[in-house]
């Protein structure tokens, strides 16, 4: 099983796409500092991840969401909160 994952900075300024066979080592590396890309924006949260069985699939798919596309349809779609915004407003 591949996994594509995001994920988010815990000042949640940054974002990372990332692919891995193992989410919570793949974390626990972010974390430590050990991967180049994420060292110095971390710590670092799991913010959602998509199980791919087909490993070209998960490859294309973290390649597209690394696009310019790709990122509008993570902020759009996999990011933004799944329920619709209801605020309470006050009553005049």
């Amino acid at each position: 099983m591949k996994y594509v994952y995001i994920l988010e900075s815990l000042d949640s300024l940054h974002f990372y796409v990332g692919i891995t066979d193992d989410l919570r080592a793949r974390l626990t590396k972010h974390n430590a500092g050990e991967v180049p890309h994420t060292s110095k924006y971390g710590p670092w949260r799991l913010k959602t991840y998509i199980a791919f069985s087909n490993e070209q699939q998960a490859v294309a798919f973290e390649k597209y969401l690394k696009s310019t596309s790709g990122r509008a349809f993570a902020k759009k779609r996999l990011l933004a909160p799944l329920l619709p915004d209801h605020r309470v407003q006050p009553i005049p």
